[in-house]
């Protein structure tokens, strides 16, 4: 498993899933920023030092962030 967050460093990544075939892959989740991969992506999506500098957090970018969005309700 990942020893931290590729987005923002963060040390407490948890398993959301994992393959129906045994390590084939993993999903992860960061439980700071909530940014979600797959162990299988390339470097620049799983390791912070390939991730891109442009798109890394800090906890004060997590902290000022605006709020997500609401989805819209379904159309009927």
């Amino acid at each position: 498993m990942a020893d931290c967050c590729p987005r923002c460093a963060f040390e407490a990544v948890d398993a959301l899933h994992t393959s129906p075939v045994p390590g084939v892959w993993d999903v992860l989740q960061c439980r700071r920023c909530l940014y979600t991969w797959r162990t299988t992506e390339p470097a620049r999506r799983t390791r912070r030092e390939a991730y891109p500098e442009q798109f890394r957090m800090t906890p004060q970018d997590i902290e000022n962030a605006p709020e997500v969005p609401a989805l819209p309700p379904l159309r009927t």
